[in-house]
């Protein structure tokens, strides 16, 4: 029987986190994700009267989403990060050349409390294994979210993306195969399970505000990198990101620090730096840092002033 009674948003609504959470993991992109739950919620609505009452609402509501990222990443490039695009830069200077927003993983704010979120592993928000799902087929990929990450029953899963148990069976297999001999050189720089002490932040801060070239290269590992999306240029080793850091000491002196979250609730810094009036600093980039032997091991450098926004970061500070 077609189910003839209004669409339920408040259902939608308890729904919502979760599916942010499912299309950044397919996505590499919180804004893109955040388009696609809208577009889910449209179709949903639109298309109520065909939804059965025998059927589970959830798995019907995550069909759409489904639908909705694999669509679109049969017309998108692979999103990556620089450490897995390029060999680090032989030669050090002001980086000019940028790849669009849409080459790049993001990092993400919390998706919202949902009881769900108690479920869903923390370590499958790494930056790391976004950049590494994006290395699966678009159905492999909603595949493995859904049972590794969401651990969803196969029978939910092929019920979801309208394929049989046993296909569903089949794709996660050949997943987990892709991701086992993957070798990517974010995931060999990520200890992530480890975030940083936060007296390593405290110095890493310091050091930098004060633009102390020698006091911020003694923090990072001796093979330790910095990476810059937009920019495709990364940098690996003290004396090369000492040499970077005094190439644009003009852009970064004077810069300022607010402490964040991103990926599920891991502690990141939001750069600001000197704008044209000389009593306010305005966003730069989101620095994730990594660690390795409580030193820094890889700072990604996400430069995109949208990110503050949607972090729930102020769009100006004063000195």
């Amino acid at each position: 029987m077609m189910n003839a009674t209004a669409f339920d948003s408040e259902l939608f609504e308890s729904y919502k986190p979760g599916l942010t959470s499912f299309c950044y993991r397919m996505l590499g992109s919180f804004d893109d994700a955040d388009d696609a739950v809208q577009e889910t919620y449209i179709r949903a609505w639109q298309s109520w009267s065909s939804f059965r009452e025998d059927s589970s609402f959830k798995t019907w509501v995550y069909r759409i989403a489904s639908n909705l990222c694999i669509d679109k990443l049969r017309q998108a490039k692979r999103r990556t990060l620089p450490v897995d695009l390029n060999d680090p830069a032989a030669a050090i200077i002001a980086p000019t050349e940028t790849l669009p927003d849409s080459a790049w993983v993001w990092p993400a704010p919390d998706f919202g409390h949902n009881p769900e979120d108690v479920l869903v592993r923390k370590d499958t928000l790494q930056l790391c294994f976004i950049a590494l799902l994006q290395t699966l087929p678009p159905r492999q990929r909603a595949v493995l979210i859904l049972k590794d990450v969401f651990e969803w029953t196969s029978k939910q899963i092929a019920e979801s993306l309208g394929m049989s148990p046993a296909a569903a069976n089949s794709a996660l297999q050949r997943a987990r195969e892709t991701l086992e001999r993957t070798q990517l050189r974010s995931d060999e720089f990520s200890k992530m399970e480890t975030k940083p002490d936060p007296d390593l932040l405290s110095r890493y801060v310091e050091a930098f505000e004060r633009f102390d070239i020698n006091a911020l290269v003694a923090l990072f590992h001796e093979e330790g990198c910095m990476s810059m999306p937009p920019f495709p240029m990364w940098i690996r080793g003290q004396e090369d990101l000492a040499k970077f850091y005094e190439i644009t000491r003009w852009h970064c002196v004077g810069s300022k620090f607010l402490p964040v979250t991103v990926n599920g609730g891991y502690p990141a810094l939001a750069q600001y730096m000197p704008s044209k009036e000389s009593s306010v600093l305005v966003p730069w980039g989101i620095h994730v840092i990594e660690v390795k032997d409580n030193r820094v091991f890889h700072v990604q450098n996400f430069i995109n002033a949208k990110l503050f926004a949607r972090l729930g970061l102020p769009e100006q500070i004063h000195r």
